[in-house]
């Protein structure tokens, strides 16, 4: 552990066990964020609702626990973003638009409450698209548009965008998104940092926006709550102390961090082309290399022809979402303020709802997808792929018109498809081409998140940690 450096470079676990060992003072680590924040947000509109009081405050609670000889926690003094769309007790969850400027959260949402209990302190709320739904670059109506820190002509991506360019560039040495089709995985690949979409039923959350009322079936189940890091190590401790249950969400298992091991040499399919559907060389480049790495830690690789019933998927989930979306959308058409609505619009003119006939079946239909999908990864216990299939594309290039948008559907097809069924997925950067970070995903059995974050841990290890970066807007990162 080196602390001549700034305190904001450093791994989260270093960070924390700095302060617990006395070394700095969790007030330190917070001023050294802080600064960081004044100095690079300007730049990248990454942090929006900046918490600089409330998380010197914490940070002071924390250095007196310290004093009195209490036990801190794995993530003690650690600093961390929340998305916008993820509640902090007493502040505003905007979801980035000026409706909800004043929807005052009466309560920590479950993830950010089990990340404070370890110690970690918020630091501020993060950018997204307006309301998650207007696209997958992130630009919200209250907030404007986040730049990516590698070249500010490409996206970071979303939605979870705000969070892994605040961790890209050292303002948090963690961040708390989630996604339901490559919300966190896709700018973790553009940003060059480490994200994990968890299993479905592996976290606790509480994804309801307004009142008691619950969202509906898809959006219960497709949606998680996922960390964002710099390291793969980082990104383990968070898994660690995000998993579990709690009596507000009875979706979430109580199943061990920690499955059995398995007989070695674990094998790990690859598919760089998922669907037959094109892939560009630098991403396949990433992929290579990808396997070189997991070859060389002993993994046994495999590339094989296909992932199970992908495009049938796509259509299934396509479907079922705009359907149970569809009734809401006079209503929410009119939150996503200008220009906002052209993404969803677009879906919704090749994807029109269907009938309740029609969507019980594709209820059947999304059991069989995933009985395919356990039967191949009872064969193949990881897979290797792509988070999204081109480097970062230009910002907004979805709500463009519909070839834009069909172009990032295809592009992010594999975070859909395994969002669909439920598994596991870590994206880990493989390295930086032409100026722009490249990376891939490790996809997994249901709740073996801890075989993804080996085999991510095993291709950093011999790749490297690409962040953080310094942002020179106009052009690509020094």
């Amino acid at each position: 552990m080196q602390l001549q450096d700034a305190l904001w470079k450093m791994p989260a676990a270093d960070q924390a066990q700095a302060v617990r060992g006395g070394h700095i003072s969790a007030v330190e680590l917070v001023d050294s964020h802080l600064d960081r924040i004044a100095g690079v947000n300007p730049h990248v509109n990454a942090v929006t609702q900046l918490l600089t009081e409330r998380a010197r405050e914490a940070a002071a609670r924390t250095d007196r626990r310290r004093a009195a000889g209490e036990m801190l926690g794995p993530l003690a003094g650690v600093p961390f973003t929340v998305k916008e769309s993820t509640p902090i007790e007493g502040v505003p969850t905007t979801f980035g638009t000026a409706r909800f400027r004043e929807l005052v959260a009466s309560a920590d949402a479950p993830p950010v409450g089990r990340l404070r209990a370890a110690g970690a302190i918020p630091i501020g709320h993060s950018n997204i698209p307006t309301l998650i739904l207007a696209g997958m670059h992130t630009r919200s109506e209250l907030f404007g548009d986040t730049v990516n820190p590698w070249d500010s002509s490409r996206t970071p991506g979303g939605s979870s965008g705000g969070d892994a360019v605040a961790v890209a560039t050292g303002m948090a040495a963690l961040g708390l998104g989630n996604d339901s089709g490559g919300s966190v995985r896709i700018p973790a690949q553009f940003c060059g940092v480490a994200g994990l979409k968890p299993s479905t039923g592996r976290f606790p959350a509480d994804h309801r926006v307004l009142g008691p009322d619950d969202p509906g079936l898809a959006s219960q189940i497709l949606v998680t709550d996922g960390p964002l890091a710099r390291s793969v190590g980082d990104l383990r401790l968070a898994y660690e102390v995000l998993a579990g249950t709690d009596p507000r969400d009875p979706r979430a298992v109580p199943v061990p961090a920690y499955g059995e091991a398995l007989p070695w040499p674990v094998k790990v399919a690859v598919v760089a082309d998922p669907g037959g559907h094109g892939v560009h060389p630098t991403v396949r480049g990433a992929i290579e290399t990808a396997a070189d790495a997991l070859r060389e830690a002993g993994y046994d690789v495999r590339e094989v022809a296909d992932v199970p019933r992908l495009d049938e998927a796509l259509e299934a989930y396509s479907r079922i979402t705009v359907t149970e979306f569809a009734p809401t959308w006079p209503v929410v058409r009119g939150l996503l303020g200008e220009g906002g609505s052209r993404y969803i619009e677009t879906a919704m003119e090749q994807t029109p709802p269907v009938s309740a006939d029609e969507l019980m079946k594709l209820m059947g239909t999304w059991l069989s997808i995933r009985r395919s999908w356990a039967e191949f990864l009872d064969t193949y216990p990881l897979l290797l792929g792509p988070s999204f299939t081109e480097p970062p594309v230009e910002p907004g290039l979805e709500s463009r018109d519909r070839a834009g948008r069909d172009r990032v559907g295809a592009g992010m097809r594999l975070c859909s498809v395994t969002s669909f069924v439920g598994v596991p997925g870590v994206a880990v950067p493989t390295g930086v081409v032409d100026g722009l970070p490249v990376g891939v995903q490790i996809v997994g059995r249901a709740f073996r998140e801890d075989l993804c974050l080996d085999a991510a841990q095993a291709i950093e290890d011999r790749l490297g940690v690409f962040t953080p970066v310094d942002p020179r807007v106009g052009g690509q990162a020094d």
